[in-house]
């Protein structure tokens, strides 16, 4: 398994780690730590929690099923921020109030990795760098990041943190990845040429902050997975040959099309099946052409000026 290097605060990290959002619906803890053991054999050693998932559950049956022997072979990110169907929290007290209930969740001392999930439109960038020297003199935290955030929100609370934001977890996959389309169409009056989030990517490799890539298998805002999907019919038939070529699955092929992209992204995969995991894990082993990269792109109903 590839590795990637975060923070000098903890050991390297996988370029594939385990999205955790589902794991309240695995049967029980049982299924849980063989799910945790199990990808852990192949190589990941990451794990994404926010506090929302499954309304904080889904921390909460990950801290009980897995051993705490285990816990240093582990890099744990989690989120805080969303108030469900009220408003984004950005405040010091709602971070470290987050903080502390992930923790009592997790059954750990410590985050890794904490990320902001979303912007907070009232964000105080002073409360926010108070709330993460807080946790950090305290080493609840050990790293810190944001999610979906474009480059001026991440200066601005660098600017006042002093650089602790060291991750940017988007949205991206083969079919959906804005922050190609706009650099690949720059000075063009098109839908493509949008800069919609202020060249992440590049501004990312810069700054050394680490990307991340949630739901490497979907396309649009959650509208659906175009692996094998009849809206896909072209982007099908391209992973499916590739597939074939590399001798692996056409999920393995769309995470190596992610892995492949020189920025060293982090694909997050949110699944609970042991084997479409083994199966994903070979993508750390296929290097994609630079010409079968871009078939993948313009399969998906890319197109090049």
């Amino acid at each position: 398994m590839k590795k990637t290097r975060i923070s000098n605060e903890f050991q390297e990290v996988s370029r594939i780690g385990l999205g955790c959002m589902r794991l309240t619906g695995l049967p029980g803890e049982k299924e849980v730590r063989e799910l945790a053991e199990g990808v852990m054999e192949l190589g990941i050693n990451f794990f994404d929690h926010a506090d929302i998932y499954a309304g904080g559950e889904a921390e909460a049956v990950f801290g009980r099923a897995i051993p705490r022997e285990r816990r240093e072979d582990m890099v744990i990110q989690t989120k805080c921020a969303i108030r469900p169907g009220c408003c984004y929290d950005f405040s010091k007290d709602y971070i470290l109030e987050s903080v502390d209930g992930s923790l009592k969740r997790l059954q750990t001392d410590y985050i890794d990795i904490l990320l902001l999930h979303r912007p907070d439109a009232l964000m105080e960038p002073e409360e926010v760098a108070e709330a993460f020297e807080t946790l950090s003199a305290s080493g609840k935290v050990r790293c810190f990041g944001v999610s979906n955030h474009n480059p001026m929100q991440i200066e601005l609370l660098n600017s006042y943190c002093g650089g602790k934001v060291r991750v940017n977890q988007i949205q991206f996959s083969a079919a959906h990845c804005p922050a190609i389309d706009a650099g690949l169409n720059v000075n063009i009056q098109s839908d493509a040429g949008c800069n919609r989030d202020g060249s992440v990517i590049e501004y990312c490799r810069l700054k050394k902050i680490q990307l991340q890539a949630w739901s490497p298998f979907q396309y649009g805002m959650f509208e659906g997975v175009f692996i094998g999907s009849e809206k896909f019919p072209k982007l099908n038939q391209v992973l499916d040959r590739l597939a074939e070529k590399y001798g692996v699955t056409a999920n393995a092929i769309a995470i190596a099309w992610i892995l492949r992209h020189p920025a060293g992204i982090q694909a997050i995969v949110g699944s609970t099946s042991l084997k479409r995991l083994q199966d994903i894990a070979k993508a750390s082993d296929v290097c994609l052409t630079r010409e079968e990269w871009y078939e993948i792109y313009l399969s998906a109903g890319k197109m090049l000026p």
